[in-house]
């Protein structure tokens, strides 16, 4: 990583998990509690009415992808399902933490091998089910899929889970039992690397 000109040279924090295991909410709480910059994803799907280029997703074509890809323009990508890539771009995150600030990046455990590798003073999380029936009844709770996809999500979340633990790239596990308490340890986790005394509760 570029160090900074920055006294507090800031910390790009990754955190991970499992489809429905309440990873997105923690990233949001996380954001807002610590005054965190949240990373864009560049991708090459095509942009729903609802989203906002820059704001949900860098959307680009797959050419401009590959051009940035070849130049190392991304601290870690992929190819999902064989169709549309995703990557997380060096430069803007790279620039926040010069600036001194948190970065907060959500992805899954594929990319956080990656940004191991490309960033290895960053900080990685995982966030863990309590069991694995919990999670199994989480994802069917969503209520967004059929039995066939909610099958599915669950054998992919349990092998994203032992990809995890077997990766050894991960600094901390934290069990999603209670959401509240999910969130404060993972601030706490944060706070201490960044040599904070306090975080803040909703």
């Amino acid at each position: 990583m570029t160090e900074g000109r920055n006294s507090n040279p800031g910390l790009l924090a990754v955190i991970s998990g499992p489809s429905g295991v309440g990873k997105t909410t923690i990233v949001r709480a996380v954001k807002e509690r610590l005054d965190a910059v949240f990373s864009v994803s560049a991708t090459t799907r095509t942009r729903t009415h609802q989203e906002t280029d820059g704001v949900d997703y860098y959307f680009m074509t797959t050419v401009e992808f590959d051009a940035m890809r070849k130049k190392g323009d991304f601290l870690e990508h992929a190819t999902v399902f064989g169709r549309n890539s995703y990557g997380t771009p060096r430069k803007p995150v790279e620039a926040a933490l010069t600036n001194g600030r948190l970065v907060i990046l959500e992805i899954d455990v594929q990319g956080g091998i990656q940004i191991r590798q490309s960033a290895p003073q960053a900080l990685l999380i995982f966030i863990t089910p309590p069991s694995e029936d919990v999670l199994l009844k989480r994802l069917q709770a969503r209520g967004r899929d059929d039995e066939d996809a909610i099958q599915h999500r669950y054998a992919q979340a349990r092998n994203e889970i032992e990809k995890a633990n077997s990766s050894g790239v991960y600094d901390e596990f934290v069990v999603n039992d209670d959401l509240e308490s999910a969130i404060v340890q993972t601030c706490s986790i944060i706070a201490e690397r960044l040599g904070r005394e306090s975080v803040q509760q909703s």
